[in-house]
């Protein structure tokens, strides 16, 4: 498995392109698109339609580590569940980059965003939202309050988000997503939820005419990565999953 799977209990890369434009929903191009990626990737056999015309195409689950693509309205989207490697997801989300100018007619200027989004999912019975604050800590301003008696945390999911460009086009977020409820907290009965840690890269804007789509996308990895292995693993994944482990 790639080097972060060891992190957590689930890890997934995905790719976001939003479009300006909608994107094509007629039968015969959707098809052959999703025919090209098939074609890559055969296991992608699972084939289906979700709400608000978004249409899925994906690998069986079962096996824990699955592939999948997907076309909403303005958004084209690539996945991968606990992949083998992070080189092999990411040459997932170019063949859906390089197939969507001549499959889906995407051009550079229909580009709104492109992000990439790094996924950790940890499974926890317990407060997800005090689990994080214990983690990550709490403002010094708040910490009088969170720290009276009976006072226990029923929603806490920090988020930031900063840029790397004068420009404000590439943007970097990283987030919290808990599952525990205030019924939890007051019954005492947890279940086994999924706590997720997000880091997002996004770029913003079309691109210019000598850029090109993999060549962003690679960036924007990049810059994730080194943003993972410089702080967040070391920083808030790891005593996570530590924090899991011992309680």
């Amino acid at each position: 498995m790639n080097r972060y799977s060891s992190l957590c209990d689930d890890f997934y890369l995905n790719m976001h392109l939003q479009t300006e434009l909608e994107l094509p929903q007629q039968r015969e191009t959707v098809l052959h698109y999703f025919e090209q990626m098939q074609r890559r990737y055969p296991a992608m056999k699972n084939f289906y339609t979700r709400e608000r015309n978004e249409l899925v195409l994906e690998e069986d689950k079962d096996s824990g580590g699955y592939r999948w693509v997907a076309i909403e309205p303005k958004r084209l989207c690539s996945g991968t569940v606990n992949p083998p490697s992070i080189e092999e997801a990411l040459e997932q989300h170019r063949e859906v980059l390089r197939l969507a100018p001549y499959a889906l007619t995407v051009s550079k200027i229909d580009c709104e965003s492109l992000s990439v989004m790094f996924g950790f999912d940890y499974t926890y019975r317990g407060n997800h939202n005090q689990l994080i604050a214990d983690i990550i800590g709490i403002p010094s301003s708040l910490e009088g309050l969170c720290g009276r008696p009976g006072s226990p945390i029923i929603g806490y999911e920090p988020s930031i988000q900063f840029t790397v460009d004068e420009e404000c086009l590439t943007q970097v977020r990283i987030n919290f997503e808990t599952r525990t409820t205030g019924f939890h907290v007051r019954t005492g009965e947890f279940g086994e939820e999924q706590l997720s840690v997000y880091l997002s890269v996004r770029r913003f804007d079309s691109l210019a005419p000598d850029d090109d789509f993999v060549t962003e996308l690679d960036r924007l990895a990049t810059l994730g990565v080194e943003l993972l292995d410089s702080y967040l693993v070391e920083s808030v994944l790891r005593p996570l999953q530590s924090a899991i482990t011992t309680k």
